[in-house]
């Protein structure tokens, strides 16, 4: 079992950043894809980037490419999902997700969830 925990989260004026990471209770968390997704107030899931277990393949969504840059660090079993340049449309909750898969954006290809992050963005 696989526990992933948000953090970094929290209300930021429309133009500034955020870092959000996402820890892993396990350790042999280098075996995983490891994806970030959020979700708004009567909105789907939306799929925003993806990296391989080795951390050497990335991929975005056209919606947060060039903003978002997510990166790993499998010594310290963390993914980091730096935002910058944030619009108050980024409001919603973040979360990270692992999977035994390529980078994708399909979620369901992702078995272990964390409790998200709220993130807010200000006009």
């Amino acid at each position: 079992q696989v526990q992933l925990v948000e953090s970094g989260g929290g209300l930021v004026e429309a133009g500034g950043s955020l870092r959000l990471s996402c820890a892993a209770s396990i350790r042999t968390f280098n075996i995983y894809t490891v994806g970030w997704f959020r979700q708004a107030p009567g909105k789907e899931r939306e799929f925003l980037a993806a990296i391989s277990r080795s951390g050497g393949d990335t991929y975005y969504a056209d919606s947060v490419k060039g903003r978002f840059t997510i990166s790993r660090d499998n010594a310290k079993n963390t993914v980091v999902l730096q935002m910058n340049s944030l619009k108050p449309e980024d409001t919603a909750v973040y979360y990270c997700a692992a999977g035994i898969t390529i980078p994708t954006g399909r979620h369901y290809d992702y078995r272990y969830w964390g409790q998200g992050t709220q993130v807010t963005v200000s006009s």
